[in-house]
């Protein structure tokens, strides 16, 4: 059971007819997503903070103004429940960004489900990591603290930056 299902109870069922060639596309769908069925189709029917993050990655791509991209998906997925997280990054954003960006977003990501509890998405292991080491600053002397003090998954993905999601600088 994920983090947070208790505060949410299921009280009521839905029952819907479909084909056996729908039923299959939908456990198909499920499975690629690493979710229930209900849950998947939950997730479709009802995306709202799905639809916020796909909006903000798709800004990450050509706004000038990215910290302030960045601090709107820290904040997203900082207010979400576990149960939440999880149906908002269950699928890739849909947007090809720059190497950079498609690695901060997904270390980001890869940290936030950590602080939550949760399983990666299966999205962010199909990201190969940066060919060079990219620095959030370029002070000679900060980068040994980079270097020793970035979260993991930035560190994994060969980024080095001072603070992530839950911080802010």
């Amino acid at each position: 059971m994920l983090i947070g299902m208790k505060e949410k109870a299921k009280r009521s069922q839905l029952q819907i007819r479909v084909s056996a060639d729908q039923k299959r596309a939908i456990r198909r769908g499920a499975q690629q997503a690493n979710m229930g069925m209900s849950e998947w189709i939950l997730a479709k029917l009802l995306p709202r903070p799905a639809n916020e993050f796909q909006q903000l990655a798709k800004k990450l791509k050509s706004d000038r103004e990215r910290s302030y991209i960045l601090a709107a998906i820290h904040d997203l997925f900082q207010a979400a429940t576990a149960d939440e997280f999880h149906q908002m990054v269950a699928q890739p954003p849909d947007v090809s960004l720059p190497p950079y960006w498609e690695n901060y977003l997904a270390a980001m990501v890869e940290y936030a489900a950590h602080r939550k509890g949760l399983a990666t998405p299966f999205w962010t292991r199909e990201i190969r990591p940066l060919e060079e080491p990219a620095f959030g600053s370029d002070l000679g002397p900060l980068r040994l603290y980079l270097l020793t003090h970035s979260p993991i998954p930035f560190r994994c993905r060969n980024i080095y930056i001072d603070a992530t999601v839950g911080q802010r600088v």
